[in-house]
């Protein structure tokens, strides 16, 4: 089918995606914007995890303060990490922008490590045995228990790991996913390598 040009135009400055992917995509759906966008970010998202793995050794430290009134100094602070491959990208507005983003993501919401890889293992032991208990606690048969307990692990998880929290921007998006679309986009590997969140209110 003829793919109208305007279509294609407003799909790439919607996606970053090049010309050939956009025409593809809206081809392959019919012509239909939204599925078209939904295409090319799961084709982004494969792309991504090719470039996983390879090197990244530029970046920048993004901070982010946040005040809860303009004449209040501010309560919470984060540094984060964010690596990419070579200083052209590092020093781009876009690249730029998405580790704003990340900043802002653990200031919302809190999270404690950058993945499910980076929690320590007595966490997840003292995390089952508390569940463990209250499963027990709540009279749940002892059968359903162990599944009861990794439903709950699977939940600590993901509140608790940046990669496998919801974007705050786009409920039902994780940030991975967010991250694997800028790869696509910049065409290079993307890390998160730490971050730290600092509150006046926490000890």
């Amino acid at each position: 089918m003829a793919v109208d040009m305007d279509l294609i135009k407003k799909l790439r400055e919607s996606s970053g995606a090049g010309f050939m992917d956009c025409k593809n995509a809206l081809e392959e759906a019919g012509g239909d914007f939204d599925k078209a966008f939904t295409i090319l970010r799961e084709k982004g998202i494969a792309k991504a995890g090719k470039r996983a793995g390879r090197a990244t050794g530029q970046g920048v430290v993004e901070a982010y303060l946040h005040s809860t009134s303009p004449d209040y100094p501010p309560q919470v602070g984060v540094l984060i990490e964010v690596d990419c491959e070579t200083d052209f990208v590092a020093k781009g507005v876009e690249f730029r922008k998405l580790a704003k983003e990340l900043a802002l993501q653990v200031a919302g919401f809190e999270p404690r490590w950058v993945s499910r890889d980076d929690v320590p293992d007595e966490v997840l032991v003292t995390e089952r045995e508390v569940f463990e208990a209250k499963a027990r606690q709540d009279g749940k048969p002892e059968q359903v228990i162990p599944r009861i307990v990794e439903g709950q692990i699977e939940d600590f998880l993901k509140h608790s790991c940046l990669m496998e929290q919801d974007y705050f921007r786009e409920p039902g998006r994780t940030v991975q996913q967010y991250i694997a679309e800028h790869i696509s986009k910049l065409q290079e590997n993307i890390i998160v390598r730490r971050f730290a969140r600092f509150n006046i209110r926490e000890s």
